[in-house]
């Protein structure tokens, strides 16, 4: 503690913090790479105009209280203030659609990654340039406007993403790292840069609107990790600490979406390792050995922060629903007098899942609080189903729900497991899903019928991957790559992976099938209610 002390006092201790769906999360890190401190700020998007979104104003109110509550938490543990970094990262939710103008206001309300409302956008592109773009991904959003003939296309001068705005904002760099700018638009693997190739195509697909811009000088600079993406300026550092002890100065690195920090914060960065984020949404990436013998439209290509090819299978829905109904069953237990934390809560219905029947009893959910593109949905209905004759316990409704959770991944992952034959020898898992021991890594390892593990540090999540990206910045030896600077931090930290359980595996295919064939009951709940 008192080394630590030392380090913060000394400046030596380095920044992250990332903007999740829920959270945003600001930790600090040792010199010893591993988190010292942390702080946070509780948000949700919003529906507004069948858009989801989150304001400027409660981006900057988020950071502003995540970044006061660390150095709360810095003076309480270490006995110091804080009022110097060694380094500052800033990550976010990939992907979406923030635009700036002239005199750099903005355009029109941030649209989130959790919209589907891009079909017709992403399906062309797709074609055009064989090649998936989902609707999430920023140029996807782009071409729908113009496609809609929204009027504010014509005035843009920058596109960027939320990571890569704040980071704007507070270093006036209009910069990203190469892993957040692979959701924005394809990148060229040789040239680490999006690929000029397509924006030539896309410059000409648009040519006749007359908008009097070119498509490169809309986005972001492309950076690999490593490489340096500014500093805090004076305003950065008023708008970051508004009490003005944070000096300016301090380097940036690239900004990064959670995809990449997600690699970061598992290990997940070398060929042939994949890992699996599950909160709000669920997604796995696969460090791709070669490239895929064609385009598929469940699978986004992305890249690692240093530029290696990602097969990403990432769904929109996961533990929205689950978090609902077990908030519902607590205010049951405490009507009746019971007294509990959250944490306990959770524990111990999830724990209920693995007593339940491999294949749920016959039951049948689906969590889709929002669209689910992998299976269709432009819009989801939250939705529980079962036969009279089912078996309706409390095990198998818990286990139901964590299942369902993951069917639209498996979907998108057979695609790279099947399709492609992609092989991997280890999911490391990370995310609330796994915040119970064991059952998260039970339930994944039988959906995706490969070894799960996860990380001591896994609860930090994104804000510790942007933050050793930061601190790969300011290392000492610059030809070290990030895989070798990745190994020593996560020496003792990976537990022991939890292999497939066979019964569990057959229970959730059979879960699996039953789901497929139920989803034309979710496409009727969608459009009766």
């Amino acid at each position: 503690m008192n080394n630590y002390a030392e380090e913060i006092q000394n400046g030596q201790a380095v920044l992250g913090i990332e903007l999740g769906s829920t959270r945003i999360k600001a930790v600090l890190v040792g010199t010893d790479n591993q988190p010292i401190a942390s702080g946070g700020y509780s948000w949700e998007n919003q529906l507004i105009d069948g858009v989801w979104t989150y304001s400027l104003d409660e981006v900057w109110a988020g950071v502003q209280a995540s970044y006061s509550a660390l150095k709360k938490n810095v003076l309480a543990e270490h006995g110091v203030e804080l009022s110097t970094i060694k380094a500052i990262g800033f990550s976010a939710m990939m992907h979406g659609y923030l635009v700036f103008g002239a005199d750099n206001e903005q355009l029109v309300p941030f649209r989130t990654w959790r919209n589907n409302i891009t079909g017709p956008a992403s399906e062309k592109l797709g074609e055009l340039f064989d090649y998936p773009i989902p609707q999430r991904w920023s140029i996807a959003h782009l071409y729908q406007a113009i496609l809609n003939g929204e009027s504010h296309v014509g005035e843009i001068t920058y596109m960027t993403t939320l990571a890569g705005y704040v980071h704007w904002k507070l270093t006036g760099q209009k910069a990203m790292g190469i892993g957040e700018a692979s959701g924005m638009f394809p990148i060229d693997i040789g040239s680490q840069d999006f690929n000029a190739g397509m924006i030539a195509q896309f410059d000409e697909l648009v040519q006749e609107k007359g908008y009097g811009w070119s498509l490169k000088e809309l986005l972001p600079q492309v950076l690999s990790a490593g490489e340096s993406a500014g500093a805090l300026t004076e305003e950065g550092a008023k708008l970051l600490d508004p009490s003005g002890s944070l000096k300016p100065g301090i380097p940036f690195c690239p900004p990064e979406g959670d995809a990449g920090t997600g690699m970061v914060a598992t290990n997940s960065v070398e060929v042939r390792t994949g890992n699996v984020s599950a909160g709000t949404s669920v997604f796995a990436m696969l460090v791709l050995e070669k490239e895929l013998t064609k385009a598929h439209h469940e699978i986004d290509l992305v890249t690692t922060p240093d530029g290696k090819l990602v097969g990403m299978a990432h769904t929109n829905n996961c533990s929205s629903d689950i978090d609902a109904w077990i908030g519902l069953l607590g205010d049951a237990a405490k009507t009746m007098g019971a007294d509990f934390s959250t944490d306990e809560l959770y524990a111990r219905l999830f724990n209920l899942a693995l007593t339940g029947d491999a294949d749920c009893g016959g039951l049948l959910a689906y969590g889709y609080v929002s669209g689910e593109h992998v299976t269709g949905f432009t819009e989801g209905r939250p939705l529980f189903v079962r036969s009279p004759d089912n078996r309706l316990t409390l095990p198998n409704f818990i286990r139901t729900h964590l299942f369902t959770a993951l069917c639209a991944l498996r979907t998108g992952l057979n695609v790279l497991f099947v399709d492609e034959g992609v092989e991997v020898d280890e999911i490391r898992g990370h995310g609330g899903f796994f915040k119970t021991p064991v059952v998260g890594q039970r339930i994944m390892a039988a959906a995706t019928g490969a070894p799960v593990s996860t990380l001591d540090t896994a609860g930090e999540g994104g804000a510790w991957g942007i933050a050793l990206l930061a601190a790969y910045m300011m290392r000492a030896d610059q030809a070290m790559t990030l895989p070798e600077f990745l190994k020593p931090v996560f020496a003792d930290s990976m537990g022991a992976a939890v292999e497939p359980d066979p019964e569990d595996v057959a229970g959730f295919l059979r879960f699996f099938e039953r789901y497929h064939r139920g989803l034309s009951i979710e496409r009727a709940a969608v459009d009766a209610i």
